[in-house]
């Protein structure tokens, strides 16, 4: 329990140095902290901020992956940092980090929202490729009903 606490501790510290633009900083120490989903948590927080910042992210993308795939529940992490990304527009990064997403199901859940939104900005070509090899089939029926019901 007090690694819990000690991690709590630490995630604070961590998003102050986030807000404050010091992300080197954040993510060394955000290495240090104990419990794996709260240390994913930061990483991916870090990685956000610095998108969002227009710093360059993609070292830190591929530690938040790194971080997420070591955890209890990556798939849970992945996601969470994918859906960041799509809800940005950063819609390969997003489409990147699904990739490593190991369960079918969620995997496919981010290529068809990313596929929603390509199609809605005007990328119909594109949204209908990627509907096409999503893998997990009641997803791809649900994606071409959505993307459907919206032209």
């Amino acid at each position: 329990m007090q690694a819990w606490y000690r991690s709590r501790a630490l995630y604070d510290a961590v998003m102050k140095l986030v807000r404050a633009g010091k992300f080197d900083e954040a993510m060394k120490l955000a290495g240090g902290i104990p419990d794996g989903s709260v240390r994913s948590k930061a990483v991916n927080g870090i990685v956000v901020e610095m998108a969002k910042a227009g710093e360059d992210y993609r070292g830190a993308l591929d530690r938040a992956i790194e971080t997420a795939l070591s955890t209890k529940n990556p798939t849970k992490n992945l996601m969470g940092l994918a859906f960041e990304f799509l809800e940005m527009g950063k819609f390969d990064d997003a489409l990147y980090i699904a990739e490593h997403i190991t369960d079918l199901a969620n995997r496919s859940k981010v290529q068809a929202e990313v596929a929603l939104r390509l199609a809605r900005k005007g990328e119909l070509d594109r949204a209908m490729k990627l509907i096409e090899d999503i893998l997990d089939e009641d997803v791809k029926t649900w994606a071409t009903s959505m993307l459907a019901s919206e032209l």
